[in-house]
């Protein structure tokens, strides 16, 4: 996989995704005035401007190992406290926050489980710890057309499905495993509106995330094939794109 990208390569990838499905897991946060926030693989920004929106710059940190991405945040939501980090090393003190959020950032950590007890960490006894992921193995995610022609043509072919916490059920587990309570599953489904094909198809050649590495990897007749055989399923546009998320929200001890 790669997100050695940059925020605008990201924005035209999954930003069309990202962006409605913060709107809606913001909505589980619980957010009150005075609320402090962190927001874990914050990529561009997408959840922070909806922490940002709701509590104010001063109330919101977000992290991401990402160099770009980070740049961008801090462009983009000026005044967020915002880091180079990665999930299992969070730059803040134990206890430090009220509310602490992870969008489409668990199936790709190293350790989710360890992870989410780092998040669980920097959280206030009984603050909120929530993560959400694409229904990858569910075939619900937002690249569901794209992996089932990938498969089409290279039934060996690595996908997103097998990762930790892309199926109904995993994030639950996964946060109790972490010592967290009361966890508790949402889903979240977004509609992504497309002109046409070429609009949804040309995000998958930027080389953003595993989809991307993967139309990277090939020679081009092998991308042309690809490209034809996913014209095939979704037809020329215009059309929509439906995708679910599962998202977990929990208490730190």
């Amino acid at each position: 996989m790669s997100f050695a990208v940059t925020a605008d390569a990201y924005d035209q990838f999954m930003g069309r995704f990202s962006t409605p499905l913060a709107r809606q897991f913001v909505g589980l946060l619980a957010l009150d005035d005075g609320t402090r926030a962190l927001d874990v693989g914050c990529g561009p920004g997408a959840l922070t401007r909806e922490l940002v929106a709701r509590l104010g710059a001063e109330q919101v940190a977000a992290v991401d190992p990402a160099p770009p991405f980070v740049a961008a945040v801090r462009q983009r939501c000026a005044g967020v406290d915002a880091r180079q980090a990665s999930a299992d090393a969070l730059p803040f003190a134990d206890a430090t926050f009220d509310v602490v959020a992870a969008q489409l950032v668990v199936h790709f950590m190293r350790d989710p489980v360890a992870g989410l007890r780092e998040m669980a960490r920097v959280a206030a006894p009984g603050a909120l710890v929530a993560a959400s992921v694409w229904d990858h193995a569910g075939g619900g995610g937002p690249l569901a057309a794209f992996w089932d022609a990938v498969r089409d043509l290279d039934v060996a072919a690595p996908d997103e499905s097998e990762l930790l916490g892309t199926r109904r059920g995993d994030l639950a587990d996964l946060a109790r495993r972490a010592g967290l309570d009361d966890a508790a599953e949402h889903a979240l489904t977004v509609a992504v509106p497309f002109a046409s094909f070429g609009e949804w198809w040309e995000p998958f050649t930027l080389g953003v995330g595993p989809a991307g590495a993967y139309v990277r990897g090939l020679e081009d007749a092998a991308v042309q094939r690809l490209r034809e055989r996913c014209a095939e399923r979704l037809g020329g546009g215009p059309f929509e794109v439906r995708a679910t998320a599962w998202a977990v929200t929990a208490r730190a001890r």
